[in-house]
């Protein structure tokens, strides 16, 4: 019988770190959509940097960064009261860095298709920036905002690289499926990796599958 922990904790991780992609992506997908500035290239490529760069590279920076001696450790610890390297926090600060572009990018694509005459009839009745993008622009890229959602759950789910460098194998703590299973295998426990590999293929599966069966719903009405 398997611990059903790490697969609670990576539930948990994917969650959090989706909710807070939202809540940083919209404005900064929709910004970047809008921006006509020289340095937008420039952005824009740092903001895929995690696309290409090996996770293991990412999760050294970061390592640096999160620990007692790195500025945001130290600032951390003292604000908190608690490390944030090999804490749960730290995986969620990490993970929502990892997987900020699978957020960004379907939020900018879909901002982009918007067509501009549905803002700019919304500014004629007299409707706000805010208005016109909470009332009319979401709406029009509802298939945008499942993907960019489902994608960063499932690549935070997926992760390994990363949470293994900042994280560690902590039980209960930072030891999420994808560690779980790396450490069985290599107690050369395989029938229990198996399980843990089987029900994060399975829910893998489901949840792209559900995401296109819903695009396809969408984009035909």
């Amino acid at each position: 019988m398997i611990n059903p922990e790490p697969l609670y904790l990576t539930l948990k991780l994917a969650g959090l770190t989706t909710v807070i992609l939202y809540a940083i992506g919209l404005p900064a997908a929709w910004l970047l959509s809008q921006s006509r500035m020289r340095l937008k290239p420039l952005l824009e490529a740092v903001l895929a940097l995690p696309l290409v760069l090996p996770p293991s590279v990412l999760g050294f920076y970061f390592l640096l960064a999160f620990s007692r001696q790195g500025w945001l450790g130290a600032a951390w610890e003292r604000i908190f009261d608690h490390q944030l390297a090999f804490s749960f926090d730290g995986l969620v600060l990490g993970s929502v860095i990892f997987s900020l572009p699978f957020m960004v990018h379907p939020l900018q694509a879909g901002f982009n298709a918007v067509p501009r005459n549905l803002s700019e009839a919304s500014y004629s009745l007299g409707k706000s920036k805010l208005e016109t993008i909470i009332k009319v622009v979401l709406p029009s890229m509802k298939s945008s905002l499942l993907t960019g959602g489902v994608l960063a759950f499932a690549h935070t789910v997926g992760e390994f690289g990363v949470v293994l460098m900042i994280g560690g194998s902590i039980e209960g703590k930072t030891k999420v499926a994808s560690i779980a299973i790396y450490d069985l295998v290599e107690s050369l426990d395989y029938q229990s990796a198996h399980i843990y590999a089987a029900i994060l293929f399975a829910f893998s599966f489901t949840i792209l599958l559900t995401v296109y069966l819903v695009n396809k719903r969408l984009d035909i009405r």
